[in-house]
């Protein structure tokens, strides 16, 4: 611990807190809290399953305001999205019903809930190399004293003890902080999928 800032394992109690990080930061970066009018909704996608299913890869930055950021991994991401369709998809498809009419005039919270009932998962290829992925969000006042390096430093640490032979991730093209950060980090690219880039680390 640095100060009253300190990185810790993620708790179930957690939740709502990282969900916040999560809408904060859901824009590319940017706060999305108005464009939501579910402000759990992109939480539930992107922050809940890894509570839930990976929850020795969860780990978050607290300071004396709280919970200001998040770094989430899956080992095996083949193995994590199956059990994400299998057990954590189906709850939200029973308590979000699907979205009717012209898509064109959705919302953005109704095309998430879209995306409950139609998931996508990807992994870049080559899985082999590049098995294991992270999520890393930080709200402002954490960003800009290298609390996002030593976050990312604190989870590959976590893949490597666990054998990992690498990790990807996915970032908005346009988000061109993020992806000049990850490659800082030895990132290089590994696909582009519609406005996804996809990045990959050895580990080994």
């Amino acid at each position: 611990m640095e100060g009253n800032i300190r990185i810790r394992r993620g708790e179930a109690g957690d939740r709502a807190a990282a969900y916040a990080v999560c809408l904060q930061t859901g824009d590319d970066g940017q706060d999305a809290t108005a464009l939501y009018e579910d402000p759990e909704a992109l939480g539930r996608i992107f922050v809940g399953p890894y509570l839930a299913l990976e929850p020795e890869l969860a780990f978050l930055l607290e300071d004396e305001a709280g919970v200001c950021g998040y770094v989430l991994g899956a080992l095996d991401s083949r193995r994590f999205y199956r059990e994400y369709l299998e057990k954590w998809v189906p709850v939200l498809q029973r308590e979000f019903p699907a979205p009717t009419g012209d898509p064109a005039g959705w919302s953005r919270t109704a095309r998430i809930y879209h995306d409950y009932h139609h998931p996508e998962v990807y992994c870049p290829e080559p899985y082999e190399l590049y098995p294991a992925h992270l999520h890393i969000d930080l709200l402002p006042r954490a960003q800009g004293h290298g609390w996002g390096r030593r976050m990312m430093d604190h989870l590959l640490g976590a893949l490597r003890s666990k054998g990992s032979p690498g990790v990807h991730l996915g970032v908005g093209q346009i988000n061109e902080r993020a992806v000049g950060f990850y490659r800082k980090l030895g990132f290089n690219e590994l696909a582009r999928v519609r406005d996804v880039l996809y990045l990959g680390l050895r580990l080994k």
